[in-house]
Formats: C-alpha cells, sequence, structure tokens
C-alpha cells in the first residue's frame, strides 16, 4: 500500500476557499508551495503612509485593508489572505520604485548598508469577518554595489516591481545581500512560518 504523504496544507485541514488578496507573483509561489489551492483576487486600496505610525503597524494596517476589502464582496464562506511588504531604511519607507531613475536611487541608498523588511499578514474570514493580523521583520545588509551592477539590475526590468527595488530571489539581488537575519520568505514577500502559525491558530479557533 502506497503511503499517503500529507502536505502543509492538509495539516491545517481548512474546509472554506481560500483567496489571496494579491497579483504579486512571488506570494503565489509561496503560497502554492505549502500546498493550498486558492483564487488571486487583487485589493486595490490606496496604500498611503500615516504620520508617526510605525513600520509594523503600517505593513498591519495595509494587509488587513487588502483583506476586509476582498472579504467584504464575498457572500459565502473564504479565508482572506492580505499582505504587505516594504524595505524600511534609516527611518524612511521605500516601496515600489516609480521608474528606472528611482530605482537607481533606492539601490544606491541600500548599498553596503543595513535595512529591514516588514510584511504584514492578515487573515479574513469573509462572513463573520472574523480577522487576525501579524507582522515579520528581517535584517537585511547589502554589499557595497558598483554603478554598473545597479544600472544592469535595473535594465532588467525586475526590480520595478518590488519593495525596495531588489528581490533576494533574483540572480542580481542574490549576490547583492551579504547577509539575513531573520526569515528569507519575509524578504521574498511572505514570510511562511508566519502564515502557516497563524491559519493554524486561525482554524483551531473556529470549525472553517
Amino acid at each position: 500500500m502506497k503511503e499517503q504523504i500529507v502536505k502543509i496544507s492538509g495539516l491545517i485541514g481548512l474546509k472554506i476557499p481560500i483567496v489571496l488578496a494579491s497579483q504579486s507573483p512571488r506570494r503565489q509561489h509561496l503560497l502554492e508551495r505549502l500546498g493550498f489551492q486558492f483564487t488571486i483576487e487583487p485589493a486595490h486600496i490606496e496604500e498611503n503612509e500615516l504620520e508617526n505610525e510605525e513600520p509594523s503597524q503600517h505593513v498591519m494596517r495595509l494587509a488587513l485593508e487588502k483583506a476586509r476589502a476582498i472579504a467584504k464582496t464575498k457572500s459565502v464562506p473564504a479565508l482572506v489572505i492580505g499582505a504587505d511588504t516594504i524595505v524600511f531604511l534609516e527611518g524612511a519607507i521605500l516601496n515600489k520604485p516609480e521608474n528606472k531613475s528611482d530605482a537607481i536611487q533606492m539601490l544606491s541608498r541600500l548599498s553596503g548598508r543595513e535595512h529591514t523588511v516588514f510584511s504584514g499578514v492578515a487573515l479574513v474570514e469573509s462572513c463573520t469577518r472574523k480577522s487576525v493580523v501579524e507582522y515579520e521583520k528581517t535584517l537585511v545588509e547589502f554589499r557595497n554595489l558598483s554603478d554598473e551592477e545597479i544600472s544592469a539590475y535595473v535594465e532588467s526590468g525586475s526590480p520595478l516591481d518590488k519593495a525596495g527595488a531588489y528581490g533576494v530571489q533574483d540572480d542580481f539581488g542574490a549576490v547583492f545581500v551579504r547577509r539575513i537575519e531573520g526569515c528569507y520568505y519575509n524578504v521574498v514577500g511572505l514570510p511562511l512560518q508566519l502564515l502557516y502559525l497563524m491559519m493554524r491558530d486561525f482554524c483551531r479557533d473556529d470549525s472553517y
């Protein structure tokens, strides 16, 4: 008799559909790695910054707003996952660059410095509106980058849809990063350990 392989998704035992409120291909790929089946419905909210808001509060607020925006459109039970990721450097939030010039400026600022990546993760059940939100942070150190390296990476187009203008999973990103302290997947855009624990506890509390 062939032994059955239990995936992470099977351990959680979720009985309602999952909706990912993000169009990020990186988040989609990471969620698939856990064995989940889900639909994608990007949330289009205003990702504004509030005065004196801590970076952890910023990403949690936006992740929850994204999840709630999709949850309220549902008439049947579903678990909506919202996420938001930022790069935080010397008191400033680095979101996605507006253009190539902006990407070059961001990478030049990150060169030779340490920064922190924050991700907020929110779960919202569409019918009960039960919700939970947490955050993860990871310290990342860049080596000194040459102008040629920065220019070549930006010309590839890859940095333009990423917070802080880089992806640690990219070929260039992989050789730019000297050190990571914390969750690698958080830097990619979805902290998998945190998400798993949140979903496990969320489903344990109620029969979802």
